[in-house]
């Protein structure tokens, strides 16, 4: 090796020297913690770092914007990947999903998703990320439970599968983002009682049942 390579040597190990992701997962949470307690436009990356107990520099070299560190963040959020319910029929599969937990999930993720209502039209990555985080989980498995249904004859075999489970994850969107109403239980149990069985052609039971 030349003295010129000598020379080299310590900065092209400086440079090729992976940077240490292990604790990317806690730094992505704490953004989504405060995304959802102050929003997107009040959020900085000053405060991400101080609830993970990061150094700033240590966010910018991994995300250059507080942007990229959000789309990242929301498209790391953990899914719902409870295992699908068996009840024998479809209303109580789709109320069985609705465990204290999964509401709880579910709350925390509208709250997030408030978060970024002034940036979202202006980003389309940031919006496919919302997509996939926030309404894709649910509409899969309520897609998978109307399939269920079909398969055992309980409900009729072109029941447009597909639009309800989209419809189902749209309205909980709507009433958080646009009426900004909580989603309890309550309501989760109105889309399915007065929405999601009528379309199928199933009667919902009696209110005080």
């Amino acid at each position: 090796m030349t003295q010129l390579d000598d020379t080299l040597a310590p900065e092209r190990s400086r440079l090729g020297r992976k940077r240490d992701h292990s604790r990317d997962p806690e730094i992505m949470a704490a953004a989504i913690d405060v995304l959802a307690e102050v929003g997107y436009e009040r959020m900085t990356v000053d405060m991400v770092a101080a609830r993970a107990k990061a150094g700033k520099a240590t966010l910018y070299r991994r995300w250059p914007s507080k942007a990229d560190l959000v789309v990242d963040a929301v498209s790391c959020m953990p899914g719902n990947h409870a295992s699908l319910p068996d009840t024998g029929t479809l209303r109580g599969d789709l109320l069985a999903m609705m465990s204290p937990r999964t509401v709880h999930d579910s709350d925390r993720k509208l709250k997030v998703l408030l978060g970024l209502a002034s940036v979202i039209v202006h980003s389309p990555e940031l919006a496919e990320s919302i997509r996939e985080a926030f309404q894709e989980p649910r509409a899969a498995m309520t897609r998978a439970l109307l399939q269920r249904a079909i398969d055992r004859g309980e409900i009729p075999a072109d029941a447009d599968v597909d639009l309800l489970a989209r419809v189902s994850s749209s309205m909980v969107i709507a009433r958080a983002l646009l009426e900004q109403k909580p989603v309890d239980r309550a309501y989760l149990v109105s889309v399915v009682d007065r929405v999601i069985l009528p379309a199928v052609g199933i009667r919902p039971p009696a209110p005080d049942a």
